[in-house]
């Protein structure tokens, strides 16, 4: 698959999706492939190139200020210029009003040219978000536009050294000055694009203590712009992701705007959050699909074996070099249509509560799922070209370096597991899990085995409700995410039914399902 194969693929996948029809507004079959085109022009001529540069060459820190890439700003531009910004954001701010499904499907191409500099473009469009649902108007109609445009660049300041996944544990704190306004004083750390040369101004989005209440109660959200009160102390030098400078930010009294409701900063962020782990689950395709490529053309070119007496046959005629294939592309397509299914259900979101709870069960499963398939895949890869891959004559070990993060950012696969199964799984009476079960179950009606496999996992999961709820303990949340995300693919298999990929699926699927039941240990 090329970039253009890849855009061919998500437009399948947008058509096999029944709700893409319901949310695709003004999108025609026509206008659809003029924006995925262009949006492969974009990725693979002027985001590709920065990959290596990105990898080799690094973000630099030094005299208290980060140098990224030079290639960076020209890129930052295109990007912005051509709208990407704000894809899916109001027009009323300068953004284009494209349902999220049409971020869904464009976002892969450019998270697979060079999620490193990508990682530039996903902060401010993030921040975007919040910012327009909860900012003061004057606030907002100041940075939204800008943060759209590029003008303007933006991070997510939530880790601090003592409080990472447990929030409630922050020590930053923010202070009324008494006229109105606030000073932010803390230390902030895992702060990607937290400084850098791209843009001079930065506003920096926070989670600041606020009240006396211990937890996440007593949390605000704030924004915070880089000036003389706001100090980059270091980068991280770390595995992967090496143009992404990763910082370390001191805050000592600095101005800051309080967005929204004071103490309710955490569930205000989400907004944003939402947004970054759909971003993740981007990551993962985006570079699933490019090792699958790297893999797939080696196998056709490389010869190997074969009758000793003729020339030797190109790999991919040898059964387990077929068998690997198979195993990527078949995850690539069904994750490719969960992806858009959870896109479409947020579009849907605002008026249907049913598809904003399943909407909210979906997302730990694509978060978790597209940051295990890009980083195993590209693993996979590397296998099929033998030593070849563990070199860097191909980009199949930086992509490995690169996508290790992707299960521990936006949320580990312990807090997408906990998440899932005891707030989204047991939420409004257990409305998502409801909801998600008589669609696929009614979906399969014509589909013995498949129906088979959902009303297993139907049982397994209410008696993993009682167990939990009698216990009071979750050890079997990682099991029960598993066996949840083994379901999702068994109904969604249906739309690609009769094709090599999902036959590939369902030929392991009970046996998957049944191993996540056992490792539930569930009496």
């Amino acid at each position: 698959m090329s970039y253009h194969s890849d855009a061919d693929a998500m437009r399948d996948a947008l058509a096999r999706t029944p709700n893409w029809d319901r949310v695709r507004g003004p999108v025609d079959d026509a206008m659809l492939v003029s924006i995925l085109n262009e949006a492969v022009k974009i990725a693979e001529n002027v985001v590709h190139p920065l990959n290596v540069i990105s990898d080799r060459q690094g973000a630099v820190f030094e005299n208290g200020s980060v140098r990224v890439p030079t290639e960076f700003q020209a890129a930052f531009d295109q990007i912005s210029q051509g709208g990407w910004m704000g894809l899916e954001h109001s027009e009323e701010f300068g953004g284009m009003g494209m349902p999220l499904a049409v971020f869904a499907a464009t976002d892969p191409l450019f998270e697979r040219a060079c999620p490193a500099f990508m990682m530039s473009v996903g902060g401010a469009r993030a921040a975007a978000l919040v910012l327009a649902d909860y900012a003061d108007a004057d606030l907002r109609d100041e940075w939204v536009p800008a943060l759209i445009s590029g003008e303007r660049c933006a991070t997510i300041c939530i880790s601090e050294a003592g409080a990472g996944s447990d929030v409630g544990r922050i020590t930053t704190r923010a202070t009324a000055d008494g006229s109105g306004g606030w000073t932010l004083s803390g230390q902030k750390i895992w702060i990607s694009f937290g400084d850098h040369d791209i843009r001079e101004r930065i506003g920096h989005c926070i989670l600041a203590r606020t009240g006396t209440e211990p937890g996440s109660r007593g949390l605000s959200l704030f924004l915070v712009e880089r000036g003389p009160n706001v100090r980059c102390e270091r980068i991280e030098e770390k595995l992967g992701l090496h143009g992404s400078p990763t910082c370390v930010l001191q805050f000592e009294n600095a101005p800051a705007h309080l967005i929204g409701q004071e103490g309710r900063g955490l569930s205000q962020l989400f907004s944003m959050i939402r947004h970054m782990r759909l971003m993740v689950a981007c990551q993962g395709l985006g570079a699933a699909t490019q090792c699958y490529d790297i893999a797939l053309e080696h196998a056709q070119e490389r010869r190997q074996g074969g009758n000793p007496k003729e020339d030797p046959v190109p790999i991919i005629h040898h059964p387990d070099v077929q068998r690997q294939l198979f195993d990527i592309k078949s995850a690539i397509d069904l994750f490719r249509l969960a992806m858009i299914e959870t896109a479409c259900a947020a579009d849907l979101s605002p008026e249907n509560p049913e598809y904003a709870a399943f909407t909210a069960w979906m997302l730990p499963l694509i978060k978790n799922f597209g940051a295990e398939l890009g980083y195993e895949v590209a693993g996979k890869a590397i296998l099929v070209l033998g030593g070849s891959g563990y070199t860097q004559d191909y980009a199949l070990e930086q992509i490995l370096r690169d996508t290790r993060i992707t299960a521990i950012y936006e949320g580990t696969t312990g807090m997408q597991a906990q998440d899932f199964f005891l707030r989204q799984t047991k939420q409004n009476d257990g409305l998502a899990l409801k909801f998600f079960l008589e669609r696929a179950i009614n979906d399969t009606a014509e589909f013995p085995r498949h129906r088979t496999i959902l009303e297993k996992f139907s049982q397994f999961i209410y008696d993993a409700q009682e167990v939990a709820d009698k216990t009071q303990q979750a050890w079997m949340c990682d099991a029960v995410m598993r066996a949840g995300w083994v379901a999702v693919q068994t109904w969604l298999s249906i739309r690609i039914d009769g094709t090599e990929e999902a036959n590939h699926f369902m030929t392991t699927a009970q046996a998957q399902l049944d191993l996540h039941v056992a490792a539930a240990r569930l009496p």
